[in-house]
């Protein structure tokens, strides 16, 4: 049963990967006086570790995936190991950080080699997995339930095995056509597939009948295709720059038989190998990397922005942790927030005031600023300070991020010639602070109004407590804390109405979702052109308790480029945020369409005029989606598949396919969903996949979110992501999208 899509192909000799497949006693490391040693070993599959648990769980609570670590840093390098790892040489200790909300796992091996191990093991199966084609996951996937299934581990499948198999990949066979399958391949007639029996029992199943449906349409009698019948199946996919050349390039990249590569000739492997790739992706690759003009004015670009960044739960009583800002940029996210409130000793905390919410001193986060903002961005951070301190410990703010940032703070105008126009993301490396400036105006009681308070005013309960103690504290502002606001000036927004002195482009709004809301109602085009030369952060409104999110979607059409979300709660709205920053190398800034950019724009996102494209997605099939409950055999899911259309008000809409019963291995719809659109450079295109059920609400399987200027046409895979953006692999959707674009109206 040797399987062809191993990640530990070319890696059993390793050592580094031996030790790991024997496994070694590490100290687990919670608290102070948590510290437990537990046995860690890499399974067989070279996909899971296995973890021993103090009381036994079910068998999927005792194992990770590798796929799903974000990363794994050496030392000292955590919040918990910082706070608690003490008693350990930081030689010996590693952290293995996961994508979505799941804690770090911080351990101590017993000696700094066995810790090298881990560290150089896991980043050598990290890089082979990232290597691994489609169709080598889909092969690895296959084979690790085989191996699972075969209940005596004689290398032998019996049909009750085969039976087991069927249940785990999801799907429920009739037994009969099952046990016809099953017959076929037994050439043997024993009533046990072993060898070649099984890969043909594994080829029969994986079989894609509307793959070779469409192979055959092009290539004709001799069922394979030549370079030129490739080309034609290119142009009419709509590919950009379609030639005979690049046809040859794809033979010669994808085909698996090397007789027929030599002859410039693909076979029907071959083909699924392509559709599978990442150049048969619905996402076009082109943007997955960075393609936009980087060089306007920071008010031209949407951000990628976090509120309350400090939480990794609820803003009433969850934890605050500097890993949420490691976290959050490692999402991509380019400007963060800062809740400052005076802290004991002189050092200024980090919280959500007048909760339960735990506190971090504020130079810890300034220090996680420094080691981790720029790990997958080089792009410009933005420091949103929510300042609740008196003048002292506004002067140590100052201090801390003076001395710990050193040169990666801006702390003056970088064009002298003109100091007041915004900088363009090219500013690589480099923070700025957004906070208030002296002098600053007053209102009537001599007070300086903090960063949020522009509505707060107008929403009667939602932070009078917060009110009372900024008028008490915040009298006035600190010198050395206002001359770090160069280019992100905190300042309400009083009227959108043509003024006298005209704001500048350095000054910053901070909107609730609310207020936005009304802006966005009333003012219209006026909001969006004062967004084409200004910053304006929109954050959830305060009656959000359990920290949920609002739709991004609305606030992007104004052209608002700080939209706010908290990373830590997943849902729809972090999966629109994920979409909109997927494209130009996901480094958190993406350039906003014309319309949004022009300062004498007519777009106003509430009458975008008729529609001007036509989208049409004919759901054909799905492969390999994932069981809901992997415990139990039975479970199996009757899958629909939902598209979800985010753009203007009038863009909105949501349609679906039929159910398919019993089904996550392969269920077929072949269902046309269409859409018309007004303004398509907005639209964000979500594919969705739930479990179909009579008496309750559907269970998410699985989805991805793109912009659909990103959308290739033609046949395409959508390869699913968790609830946590993590990949759901093998998992796909094969789709056929279509856009007709018509003339506008001159």
């Amino acid at each position: 049963m040797a399987c062809q899509g191993c990640p530990l192909r070319g890696l059993t000799e390793d050592e580094d990967v031996r030790a790991m497949l024997r496994g070694s006693r590490l100290c687990k490391i919670r608290s102070r006086t948590w510290q437990k040693e537990r046995l860690y070993r890499l399974q067989e599959d070279g996909l899971t570790v296995w973890f021993q648990r103090r009381i036994p769980h079910a068998p999927s609570q005792h194992i990770f995936f590798v796929q799903h670590i974000e990363a794994v840093r050496e030392g000292h390098q955590s919040e918990g190991l910082r706070r608690f790892g003490g008693a350990f040489a930081p030689a010996r200790c590693l952290t293995i950080a996961f994508k979505g909300r799941r804690k770090n796992l911080d351990l101590a091996a017993p000696t700094a080699e066995e810790a090298q191990r881990w560290v150089r093991g896991l980043a050598k199966l990290r890089a082979r997995l990232e290597a691994m084609s489609q169709r080598e996951r889909l092969d690895h996937w296959i084979h690790s339930y085989l191996h699972r299934a075969d209940s005596n581990q004689d290398s032998k499948m019996s049909f009750k095995e085969i039976k087991s198999l069927l249940r785990m990949v999801n799907v429920d066979m009739n037994d009969m056509y099952a046990y016809r399958l099953f017959k076929e391949c037994d050439h043997s007639d024993n009533e046990r597939l072993e060898g070649t029996e099984i890969e043909e029992f594994l080829r029969r199943l994986l079989k894609r009948p509307e793959l070779e449906e469409i192979f055959h349409r092009y290539s004709g009698e001799d069922r394979v295709l030549s370079a030129p019948e490739l080309l034609e199946f290119l142009e009419d996919q709509g590919e950009d720059g379609a030639t005979l050349a690049h046809a040859q390039q794809l033979i010669q990249t994808y085909e698996l038989n090397e007789t027929a590569k030599q002859h410039e000739l693909m076979t029907l492997d071959g083909f699924m190998m392509y559709l599978l790739s990442p150049e048969g992706d619905a996402l076009n690759p082109a943007h997955t990397c960075m393609f936009q003009d980087m060089d306007q004015p920071l008010a031209h670009y949407f951000i990628s922005s976090s509120h309350n960044t400090y939480l990794t739960d609820s803003q009433i009583g969850g934890l605050s942790s500097t890993e949420a800002y490691v976290r959050a940029f490692a999402q991509g996210c380019r400007c963060v927030e800062l809740d400052c409130w005076e802290g004991p000793g002189g050092e200024p905390v980090i919280y959500h005031g007048h909760t339960l919410t735990s506190k971090i001193l504020f130079r810890d986060v300034v220090q996680a600023v420094r080691d981790h903002a720029f790990t997958l961005s080089p792009y410009p951070v933005i420091l949103s300070l929510e300042n609740h301190c008196g003048l002292e410990q506004q002067a140590v703010m100052a201090r801390h991020l003076r001395t710990i940032l050193g040169d990666m703070l801006v702390t003056q105008a970088l064009d002298s010639q003109n100091p007041e126009e915004l900088p363009s993301p090219e500013l690589k490396g480099r923070v700025l602070v957004k906070g208030k400036k002296l002098p600053a105006a007053r209102n009537e009681d001599g007070r300086i109004l903090s960063d949020r308070e522009e509505d707060e005013e107008e929403e009667e309960e939602e932070e009078r407590v917060e009110a009372a103690e900024q008028k008490r504290q915040a009298k006035q502002i600190s010198p050395e804390l206002s001359a770090l606001a160069v280019y992100c000036c905190a300042t309400r927004l009083r009227t959108l109405r043509p003024a006298p002195v005209p704001p500048q482009p350095y000054q910053v709004s901070s909107l609730s979702e609310r207020k936005a809301k009304k802006l966005i109602r009333e003012a219209g085009n006026s909001f969006v052109r004062h967004n084409t030369r200004q910053l304006t952060r929109v954050y959830p409104s305060g009656l959000r308790m359990n920290s949920a999110n609002y739709s991004p979607q609305e606030m992007w059409n104004s052209g608002c480029q700080l939209v706010a979300l908290n990373f830590q709660t997943p849902g729809y709205e972090m999966d629109l945020n994920a979409g909109r920053f997927l494209v130009n190398g996901q480094c958190g800034y993406v350039l906003k369409p014309a319309c949004l950019r022009q300062p004498d724009t007519n777009f106003d996102p509430e009458s975008p005029g008729p529609p001007r494209t036509t989208l049409t997605i004919q759901v054909l099939t799905a492969q390999q989606l994932p069981k809901l409950n992997a415990e139990k055999p039975s479970s199996i899911v009757d899958p629909l598949v939902r598209v979800e259309i985010y753009g203007v008000p009038m863009d909105c809409a949501r349609k679906e396919t039929d159910y398919v019963l019993n089904n996550g291995f392969n269920p077929h719809w072949g269902q046309t969903l269409q859409f018309q659109l007004r303004a398509p450079e907005l639209v964000l295109v979500r594919f969705v996949v739930e479990d179909y059920d009579t008496t309750s609400p559907n269970d998410f399987v699985g989805q991805f979110t793109l912009p659909l200027n990103s959308l290739k046409q033609g046949y395409r895979h959508i390869h699913l992501l968790s609830k946590d953006g993590a990949s759901l692999s093998p998992a796909t959707i094969f789709v056929h999208i279509r856009v007709q674009h018509s003339r506008r109206p001159d």
